[in-house]
């Protein structure tokens, strides 16, 4: 059987992208798994599904490296609406819908020379209830809430962007972070029975935010576009950002920028087509 696929990234956040308007994917968890493993696969982040939808232009399911489904992708669903777009598959529309998990997504495209460059995402409303989110903490939030890891106190900031996040804000580099070692401390802590996506941040003195972060079920990713919003909600809860204002986010594999409002969290980025093959399954 031979599979059809795209591999694309937002930010170095990348994905093996499947059309599954004409295939057809048995076990895409177990594909993630084959696919995403360097050396051995293609190499990515996860696999990302393509597919039609009665209440949107295509619906996109997500797969994890370790084959795990998550609700939503902020650097992916850009991806997605570049799919569409590039291929003709939602005319010539730069206003876009995605299905996802969590719900129904608006893309806004930013197109030249007939192709899709960046888009902004209406990411809908942070969610910042402790049982929603899930995280098992009493409050109405998560706002610099004192937390031991590995003998140490973190202060962290938690908030769903349709997955879990844990922001951490840092005074110390977080390029000097042992990411690899902390990371599965804090996605598996039995605070989080969904697990976590973990954000490390540093304010900068111009009001940017750096952050690395560490995604479950993939690792350290060179970008997360859920964690940057959630970052972005996380800066003006703690009083680093205002609201309603552009908030750039630095990461690895490139900026995004977020805009947190009364309404919803919006986030701009590129999409970037990096190459296509086929799978021989």
């Amino acid at each position: 059987m031979e599979l059809k696929f795209t591999k694309m990234h937002g930010c170095g956040n990348d994905y093996i992208y499947i059309n599954c308007f004409d295939q057809t994917v048995e076990d895409p968890a177990a594909l993630a798994v084959s696919l995403s493993r360097p050396h051995f696969g293609v190499g990515s982040d996860g696999v990302i599904l393509i597919c039609p939808s009665d209440t949107a232009d295509a619906k996109m399911r997500m797969f994890n490296a370790d084959g795990s489904e998550g609700k939503m992708c902020g650097n992916g669903i850009r991806c997605v609406g570049k799919y569409l777009y590039d291929n003709g598959m939602a005319g010539r529309r730069t206003e876009v819908t995605v299905e996802t998990l969590s719900g129904i997504k608006r893309l806004h495209l930013t197109v030249k020379d007939g192709k899709m460059l960046s888009a902004r995402v209406d990411m809908g409303r942070a969610v910042l209830s402790p049982p929603e989110i899930p995280v098992y903490l009493d409050g109405s939030s998560i706002v610099a809430s004192p937390l031991v890891v590995d003998e140490k106190v973190y202060h962290i900031t938690c908030v769903s962007m349709g997955n879990p996040h844990c922001v951490v804000f840092l005074k110390e580099s977080v390029d000097l972070l042992d990411l690899r070692r902390i990371g599965p401390k804090f996605e598996n802590n039995p605070l989080f029975p969904e697990r976590v996506n973990t954000e490390f941040v540093n304010v900068q003195p111009d009001g940017g935010l750096k952050m690395r972060v560490w995604e479950r079920g993939s690792g350290e990713t060179l970008a997360c576009g859920t964690g940057a919003c959630a970052v972005g909600v996380a800066a003006v809860l703690n009083g680093y950002c205002g609201k309603d204002t552009d908030i750039a986010v630095h990461l690895r594999g490139g900026d995004l920028t977020v805009r947190y409002t009364d309404d919803a969290v919006f986030l701009s980025g590129p999409a970037t087509t990096v190459f296509e093959g086929t799978i021989h399954l």
